[in-house]
């Protein structure tokens, strides 16, 4: 097998390591590319492709990462990971694992550790990576890796919630808060939330966006009713997909432009956070993106003429 094709059977493992710990769409493409020119430049062949990709994906992420840091300080709002609608790496071994990996609550969760920590987990706990494989692709001892891991899975551990749905659940829940949030049903949505349930909206400053996250049941509801059927007016479509391995949908302009996506924690029977992500940059790897501005004045205008 050619480096190209052996690159090219690696490369979904390689794009959902860089994804897990860069938590951006484009910029785990940018690395998993870096890492197959470096591996294309090497003067010798090394006997183990896997290990040589998988050692320079995750030594490029955490160099991406530790800069992005400085970035996401200055993030204008809440920061969110770029919704990923598909991961590309299957293994039927480890499918919960990969599953529950890629949701924004585990992405958000991995944000509080350090870069080295971040990585180790995702190779070890994830990808079921041995600690000889992990010491190579960090830089560190095995003992290193080893305290890494114990103290990454202690904080992923204290912050993951004790229930969660399964998979039946979720997409029941998902069906009929979706089905409210046509009707603006302020009494059905309210009734499929958790009483703190949280919204938050990413727009990065580059797209209308809440001041800070909305909590609790009644104002959710309430905002939801009163938003979605004004962006129907106006020709918004939703379209149900799996964001993140999550419940959610994607909406679209009357050109089919993506606006946003909206993807839903589901948690002891009820939604217990709603994610927003309309920051055009995170959208793009989709397709073309609407201009959120254009269509927050519209759905302004048609207020003030129905009113």
């Amino acid at each position: 097998m050619s480096g190209a094709e052996e690159f090219q059977e690696l490369r979904p493992l390689l794009f959902s390591i860089a994804y897990r710990i860069l938590g951006g769409v484009s910029e785990a493409e940018d690395a998993v590319q870096e890492a197959w020119l470096r591996f294309e430049a090497s003067p010798t062949r090394p006997r183990s492709a896997k290990a040589f990709l998988s050692a320079m994906v995750t030594r490029i992420s955490i160099d991406v990462l530790r800069s992005a840091r400085v970035r996401r300080e200055q993030y204008v709002g809440p920061w969110l990971p770029e919704p990923l609608l598909t991961d590309p790496y299957e293994d039927p071994v480890r499918s919960a694992e990969l599953a529950d990996s890629v949701s924004m609550a585990a992405l958000l969760l991995l944000e509080r550790l350090s870069p080295l920590e971040r990585a180790v987990f995702v190779l070890r706990e994830v990808f079921d990576f041995g600690f000889p494989e992990v010491a190579s692709a960090v830089g560190r001892s095995e003992a290193a890796c080893r305290q890494l891991a114990v103290r990454a899975r202690r904080h992923m551990a204290a912050g993951r919630p004790r229930f969660e749905a399964d998979r039946e659940e979720r997409e029941e829940l998902a069906s009929r808060f979706f089905e409210a949030l046509r009707e603006g049903d302020v009494a059905g949505l309210r009734e499929l939330l958790a009483a703190d349930v949280s919204l938050v909206g990413d727009g990065g400053g580059k797209a209308p966006q809440l001041a800070r996250a909305v909590i609790g049941a009644e104002t959710v509801a309430r905002l939801l009713a009163s938003v979605f059927p004004r962006m129907a007016r106006i020709d918004v479509t939703s379209e149900r997909h799996e964001v993140n391995g999550q419940p959610g949908a994607i909406f679209r302009d009357r050109d089919g432009k993506v606006l946003h996506t909206l993807a839903l924690d589901v948690l002891d029977g009820r939604i217990q956070t709603i994610r927003a992500v309309i920051n055009p940059d995170k959208l793009g790897h989709m397709g073309p993106v609407a201009d959120a501005w254009a269509i927050d004045r519209e759905v302004r205008r048609a207020r003030r003429s129905a009113e």
